[in-house]
């Protein structure tokens, strides 16, 4: 029988799969690649089957587009596969239905375009007042991203640290969002708003555009009764739902600012096809604002210079929950699972972005290999996550023959986390600079859970990471992308357990002192109370 006739393909789904000697295993990225790259051309019909593994194919992405590409590589069957069970084949009739839609979208996505870029021109040409502010009444959080199938990471660590909290400061918020967040509490109410199935799927930033306007006419409905206290949206590419709530409500509009998207565009992806578009929707959002909230000092300066009103900007760290990350957390289960007892383990956990530094790690450990073989039976590197750069993470492992030495665990759930966390000796954060030349703007909530952890700590010293991190105090900083410093810290705390255990301790007390979800949630009322007669 020929090697693997099968193919899986994984896009928005985290089932755990494993590569077998029955079938390949590749993620919809890797498939993109191969088209970038010309490899896909040669596989065309190469294999009997092929499965594509989708968090919900209702929500399925460029549907037709998608559907070409996996049937091209098929000789026999084809289908679509999702996490609720259901399996399509994509046959004739689909294909056909699939075209049949994404022609109906060349004629209307000028018309969503057209009515959005009006609308916002409309609104920025309208004068607003105040709104009063009722800490009495029900907060509205508006979670817009079309993401789904999101289970772990710094931004459901934020949705969940911030909406758990809101009910200690004000009315029981309401939670309105595309999809289900991990870890916010089952007692928050919850309106999760879908796109139907005849969306613009195959066009990209139109869709997002097209949800702008479903978002918003959906939450009002259901909001018609409800009184209001104030609209905090977590901003979002090409949506303006938060600032039109809050108009028709009367009531003060908070805007969590994580950064520019058009700028994250240009510099981690490709730029916007409508980034005019994109740039009005996102000053209006931080115009209408009556507080917006920052991670970090870089962010608040680039808004200033934006022209945008200092004293309505907080900058306000990420942060953690004390009582789900803690030092009492038993990770033998998670070292069992992975052959890591009776090993030194350093870890990391993320996105695997293009800042993160993940490749960093991989270099200077394989330069600690070498440098110091003795290390090499009792020392892991322990990757956690999966993201853009992790291939490239895996071919520097490979090149160097240190497959055994480490391991990748996957993306695993964010419940999950503390225990993955708590298997690791050693922690490291290897956040890189902005290529560009411009001030890191990141505030990586790896970093507070790390410490709440009570592990040692590495982290690159930027910006924030080194405003928080006392060089041995509460971790070691290293410079940030320097390979050979952030071996020698590896090595200095693989030595030392005393060290581990004292930088691990006063970083626990330093981030329970300062950077709870709770505090960084009350210093978000104090904000508004200040800025809002109550």
């Amino acid at each position: 029988m020929e090697y693997k006739r099968k193919i899986i393909i994984t896009k928005h789904s985290f089932a755990q799969v494993k590569d077998s000697l029955d079938f390949q295993l590749i993620s919809f990225d890797e498939l993109k690649e191969w088209v970038r790259r010309g490899v896909y051309f040669r596989k065309l019909l190469s294999y009997d089957t092929v499965v594509l593994q989708t968090y919900n194919f209702n929500v399925l992405g460029k549907p037709f587009l998608t559907a070409v590409l996996i049937r091209l590589l098929s000789s026999n069957s084809c289908r679509i596969e999702d996490e609720q069970g259901r399996s399509i084949k994509v046959n004739m009739n689909f294909l056909l239905l699939a075209a049949s839609r994404y022609l109906q979208g060349l004629f209307h996505k000028g018309e969503v375009i057209r009515q959005t870029a009006e609308e916002c021109i409309a609104l920025t040409n309208q004068l607003t007042e105040k709104g009063r502010l009722d800490l009495t009444s029900r907060p509205v959080y508006l979670r817009t991203d079309l993401v789904f199938g999101l289970r772990s990471g710094g931004s459901v660590g934020h949705i969940a640290g911030v909406l758990n909290n809101l009910s200690k400061f004000t009315g029981k918020p309401v939670f309105f969002t595309a999809d289900s967040i991990p870890t916010v509490s089952e007692d928050i109410e919850k309106h999760i708003i879908v796109p139907p199935a005849d969306f613009l799927w195959d066009h990209g930033e139109v869709t997002v555009l097209q949800y702008n306007c479903f978002f918003t006419s959906e939450v009002e409905k259901i909001l018609a009764q409800t009184p209001v206290s104030f609209i905090y949206q977590r901003y979002s590419t090409y949506n303006i739902s938060g600032a039109i709530l809050a108009r028709k409500h009367a009531v003060p509009f908070v805007l969590e600012y994580n950064g520019s998207e058009i700028w994250i565009a240009r510099n981690w992806g490709k730029p916007f096809r409508y980034e005019r578009l994109a740039q009005q929707m996102e000053d209006l959002n931080l115009n209408d604002a009556d507080v917006i909230v920052v991670i970090s000092s870089p962010l608040r300066d680039e808004l200033v210079r934006r022209g945008i009103d200092c004293e309505k900007i907080l900058v306000n760290p990420n942060g953690v929950n004390p009582r789900a990350y803690h030092p009492q957390i038993d990770g033998s289960p998670v070292r069992n699972n992975y052959g890591l007892d009776n090993k030194l383990v350093v870890g990391f956990i993320g996105t695997f972005g293009k800042w993160h530094g993940a490749e960093v790690l991989a270099q200077a450990f394989v330069l600690l290999i070498k440098r110091r073989p003795d290390l090499q039976e009792n020392i892991r590197l322990f990757f956690i996550g999966d993201g853009v750069t992790l291939p490239q993470v895996k071919e520097m492992i490979k090149e160097n023959s240190l497959e055994a030495e480490c391991v990748f665990a996957g993306l695993v759930p964010q419940a999950d986390g503390p225990g993955y966390l708590a298997a690791c000796d050693v922690l490291v954060s290897p956040q890189i600079p902005n290529a560009d030349g411009s001030p890191f703007f990141g505030s990586p909530t790896k970093l507070f859970e790390y410490m709440a952890m009570g592990k040692a700590i590495i982290a690159s010293d930027l910006f924030q990471l080194g405003e928080i991190i006392e060089h041995d105090v509460t971790g070691l900083l290293v410079a940030p992308g320097e390979v050979e410093k952030l071996t020698t810290a590896i090595g200095r705390l693989a030595d030392d357990h005393q060290l581990r255990a004292r930088l691990g301790v006063a970083a626990r007390d330093k981030v329970i002192a300062n950077y709870t979800w709770e505090e960084h949630t009350l210093k978000i009322i104090d904000k508004l109370r200040a800025r809002c007669d109550d």
